[in-house]
């Protein structure tokens, strides 16, 4: 799913406009009209006091169109405008005279004197401001903002949360309201993305309003939402003549003394993805380890506590350098004319980008088509302190651009940068936030490029089902007691998942025939 910039948005919004003979107000009745019956399948006609806020802007005649139709079903419902300028759009005005020809008249709200006394036992749903929003609210805006998140009520926010921006970072972080959950109009939101706006966004779901699907499918964005339908796509089916050749050969280089365990669960995990034949290659101190903890796999080994020389004899077609690695100045005289005499593609992760960090001229060295698996740590030692998520994300474009790698940047909702546009992962949980995982996501990249798939291919598919492991498990589990070790335990339920016929759930954003679109984009985080 393509991540629309708000010019984007807006550009889809005219072109539908224009191509289906409607009017900006048919449009925004229309996107209303389905996040109202969002709330109503939902509410089923509870008593529940509902309180919509609305700002004067398009946002806000969203608003009020869902407050009219609560209204006429018989809710509970109390609407306010935030009357903080002179200026309305015209959309605004029009629903707001068509509220009050069913009798209701928005409450105004011009000072805090004003406010209605709100508690947790309400519905609070906020449309005060939209994606239009360039500075931060002020004065009377910023108190109902405040208000409304003091509250500890269900908060609902339309389109976005008020007060966050579509692309920047929060300026005012006392200036945005705190959603619970978020109903966004046809794409998801880069900022929903972003670890730095995680207290606004709890949950969010996009809805599909009919935009023009010509101009949704031929527009270029820069950021895209990996989804099951992309990840079957790369999956390469088995022939009943296959055998342990067809599917490659792994190698892991890694562990040092007291960190074996980093290549035990990579070498594991490249097993456990497919790859034909798996290779350790390790300190001398932990071959009986790697032995015995995997028989099926083979070991090479070095020094005893830790790997100089980078010798592996074995024929690989992949090779992952990193997990446990260590960064002693042996170790990276080793490593850096490893990268000197290599050729393969690598699954680079842990220590081994520290030691590049530490020496930025082997970057040259890396081979095109490879793969690096940071975290924003790591990544950082990589190009420097970043000054908010945005110049992160920028930077992870330039850095992959640069060299032709692919950079799988780890995180709520992972990274992927290949080719100048950013690729985002949204299986997973807090689950995974344990050691041993990225060693797990190492091996099984390097275990899929193995098998045949590029860097690219193969970190889409590692990242969506090593996520997507730690999902299924937490029927059984709960995030704390959640292991890496666990990751390989799942990963055959993440298999089938993927290949699980999804089925809506009834009524599921239900709207009238006659509004109903055939373009299912429906989804939900």
């Amino acid at each position: 799913m393509k991540v629309l910039s708000a010019a984007q948005q807006y550009e889809a919004d005219k072109i539908t406009i224009a191509k289906g003979a409607i009017t900006s107000a048919d449009l925004m009745e229309h996107a209303a009209t389905i996040c109202f019956q969002w709330i109503h399948n939902r509410l089923q006609g509870n008593s529940i006091p509902i309180h919509v806020f609305c700002g004067t802007g398009n946002n806000g005649g969203d608003g009020l169109v869902i407050g009219r139709h609560l209204k006429q079903h018989g809710y509970n419902v109390h609407v306010y405008v935030i009357n903080c300028s002179n200026q309305r759009t015209q959309d605004f005005l029009t629903n707001y005279d068509r509220l009050k020809e069913i009798g209701v008249w928005p409450e105004m709200v011009t000072c805090k004197s004003e406010l209605p006394e709100l508690d947790e036992n309400v519905m609070i749903i906020d449309a005060i401001f939209g994606l239009g929003l360039s500075r931060p609210p002020e004065d009377v805006l910023k108190e109902v903002i405040q208000h409304i998140n003091a509250t500890n009520a269900y908060v609902l926010s339309i389109d976005v949360p008020s007060g966050i921006y579509a692309e920047k970072s929060v300026s005012d972080k006392e200036a945005v309201i705190k959603a619970y959950h978020t109903l966004t109009f046809q794409s998801p939101k880069l900022c929903f993305l972003l670890p730095e706006n995680q207290d606004y966004i709890n949950s969010w779901e996009v809805i599909n309003i009919g935009l023009d699907a010509e101009y949704l499918y031929n527009v270029e964005t820069k950021h895209h939402i990996i989804g099951k339908e992309n990840v079957l796509s790369l999956y390469k089916y088995r022939t009943k003549f296959s055998h342990k050749g067809d599917f490659g050969h792994s190698l892991i280089i890694g562990g040092s003394y007291g960190k074996v365990g980093a290549a035990v669960l990579a070498t594991k995990a490249a097993l456990k993805v497919g790859s034909g034949l798996v290779t350790a290659y390790i300190p001398k101190c932990g071959y009986e380890i790697l032995q015995m903890a995997i028989p099926e796999a083979m070991v090479e080994v070095d020094l005893l506590n830790e790997i100089t020389h980078f010798d592996s004899k074995v024929k690989a077609t992949a090779i992952g350098v990193g997990v446990g690695l260590g960064i002693s100045t042996k170790t990276a005289s080793g490593f850096a004319q490893f990268l000197k005499k290599n050729k393969l593609p690598l699954v680079i992760d842990a220590d081994a980008i520290n030691l590049l960090a530490k020496d930025k001229k082997l970057l040259k060295l890396i081979p095109e088509n490879s793969v690096l698996t940071p975290h924003p740590k790591e990544f950082e030692r990589l190009v420097g302190t970043c000054k908010d998520d945005y110049d992160r994300l920028d930077k992870l474009n330039a850095l992959a651009s640069k060299y032709k790698i692919t950079i799988v940047l780890k995180g709520a909702y992972t990274a992927i940068s290949h080719e100048g546009i950013c690729y985002f992962n949204t299986t997973g949980n807090p689950g995974l936030a344990t050691g041993g995982s990225g060693d797990v996501l190492t091996g099984m990249i390097t275990g899929f490029i193995a098998q045949g798939y590029d860097g690219f291919q193969a970190s889409v598919l590692a990242v969506y089902l090593h996520g997507t492991t730690a999902d299924i498990a937490m029927a059984d589990e709960v995030y704390e007691t959640f292991t890496a070790g666990a990751i390989l335990n799942y990963l055959p339920d993440a298999f089938k998942e993927l290949f699980k016929k999804d089925i809506p759930p009834p009524n599921a954003n239900e709207v009238p025939e006659n509004q109903q679109d055939t373009d299912d984009t429906t989804m939900h985080v």
